[in-house]
């Protein structure tokens, strides 16, 4: 992910939104890192998120397409039985 600066990210407007839909991700800073520009199916998929916990937890896969292995019946234990 390259780092321009907002003087180099104006003059490279044009340059700047290519390579961001050609190689991802890009920071703009103005001193330090102040924003970032992302392509508009990546900008997509990021809205389309569980906005909470429960809901990535019940959602098929996980963030960023990462695939969750199912849930399994898992067989508790009786503690009692250890002793």
């Amino acid at each position: 992910m390259k780092t321009w600066q907002v003087q180099e990210a104006k003059a490279r407007f044009s340059e700047l939104l290519r390579v961001t839909v050609e190689d991802g991700p890009q920071i703009v800073s103005h001193g330090r890192p102040t924003a970032v520009v992302v392509p508009m199916e990546q900008w997509q998929r990021l809205q389309q998120r569980p906005r909470s916990l429960k809901a990535l937890l019940q959602a098929p896969d996980g963030p960023d397409g990462v695939i969750l292995p199912r849930r399994g019946r898992l067989r508790r234990h009786d503690p009692e039985a250890l002793d």
